[in-house]
């Protein structure tokens, strides 16, 4: 990836620049987010496609997936079409790829229509739970592999978790809460590494929090297994350490002990992690209203998930500006296929500071750990095919 300096953005830019415009605006490709939760249908009052579309174009984002934990779930064509029909009324504010679930009803149990759903969908996943059967996850990756889709894996093992909801660690300790050990994630992603290799499925491990998770993908990557993984800006910048007792610091999986954080951004600088995700996942007010303990898991990302990481891991020196490029907007639509538009690109002033304020967001939800930092890189501007999809007040 080049950095160039110009005093507009070509009308074709190839995928990899970045342009520095001469009033200081930087130009990146649009950004791409495979991990989305926009809730409709079945969940409007927590977001719609529309809100969500907007709130990802705020956020620099032209293209995203949405995760099928809706109801009805997508699992036969005929509950995908209620969403597709969605996605159509939206008027293409972003590219929305709608993921559908491995399994019907995302239980675990039998197969969804996958043959007949392949064509219209992204990838294939039960996010929100973990498949719990071997036998049948490596039936699923059978079948995926011959439809040539991926599978987006929530590994979660459900025996593990005893009604936890923070990290398993010293802040759960210290304050009396239930924790979820790290073995639950690292667990089911041993295991499926293990189906990927033998299958050859084309296997993604969703939002990584752990030490484990990191070590387990760098070795399968180096035995030749077909494997990506994402994690989230919030893993990369806080820990148990950050925890307060508060709704927006609940998500799962759970912000895990320092050295987790930094195993990730080890990853990420090594090439293990191949891209970066926000899980953005909105509810309602009252629903994050409970705390640590009754709060529902989840948080939203979109329009903050660029001036963080650039505030938190560029600025200090981590990570380079282009690798940051890489992981939000490239590496994402390699892997899935998902192409960048004509001239899709989002503007930044990157010298602008201010606080996050989950008040003006464009989502219908407001639940973020980053409430109140202090960041720079402020959008300015989002086009997606040849329209302006975002525009900052002046």
């Amino acid at each position: 990836m080049t950095v160039r300096q110009e005093t507009r953005f070509p009308a074709k830019a190839t995928l990899g620049e970045i342009v520095r415009k001469a009033d200081g605006v930087f130009v990146f490709p649009g950004f791409c987010d495979v991990h989305v939760h926009f809730r409709e249908p079945g969940f409007s009052y927590k977001e719609t496609i529309m809100t969500g579309s907007r709130a990802a174009a705020a956020g620099g984002y032209t293209a995203v997936c949405a995760m099928p934990n809706l109801n009805p779930v997508p699992d036969s064509v005929s509950h995908l079409e209620e969403e597709e029909k969605l996605i159509r009324e939206a008027g293409g504010i972003v590219d929305v790829y709608p993921y559908a679930a491995l399994t019907v009803g995302e239980k675990g149990e039998v197969a969804a229509a996958l043959e007949e759903l392949a064509p219209r969908v992204i990838a294939f996943s039960d996010d929100g739970k973990g498949v719990q059967s071997e036998s049948m996850m490596r039936s699923l990756m059978e079948q995926c592999r011959k439809l040539g889709k991926i599978i987006a894996a929530h590994c979660e093992d459900e025996r593990l978790l005893h009604g936890g909801y923070i990290h398993d660690g010293t802040y759960a300790r210290e304050h009396g809460h239930k924790g979820i050990c790290s073995e639950s994630e690292w667990g089911p992603i041993a295991r499926d590494l293990k189906l990927a290799k033998e299958t050859g499925c084309a296997y993604h491990v969703c939002h990584i929090s752990c030490r484990e998770s990191v070590e387990l993908i760098r070795q399968a990557k180096r035995d030749g297994v077909d494997v990506t993984c994402e994690t989230a800006p919030h893993y990369l910048l806080l820990d148990e350490n950050d925890l307060q007792e508060d709704g927006r610091f609940r998500m799962n999986p759970p912000l895990r002990a320092k050295e987790d954080r930094e195993a990730l951004v080890e990853g990420l600088l090594d090439g293990t992690i191949d891209m970066i995700a926000t899980d953005h996942a909105p509810h309602s007010a009252e629903e994050k209203s409970r705390g640590l303990p009754g709060s529902a898991f989840g948080i939203v990302g979109l329009e903050c998930a660029f001036p963080v990481l650039y505030t938190g891991l560029v600025r200090p020196g981590i990570l380079p500006l282009e690798r940051l490029a890489e992981l939000m907007a490239l590496a994402p639509r390699r892997r899935f296929g998902i192409p960048l538009r004509e001239n899709d690109r989002c503007e930044w002033e990157l010298d602008t500071a201010y606080e996050i304020d989950p008040e003006t967001f464009l989502s219908k939800g407001r639940a973020t750990p980053f409430a109140g930092r202090k960041v720079y890189g402020r959008c300015v501007k989002t086009v997606h095919n040849n329209r302006t999809v975002f525009e900052a007040k002046q």
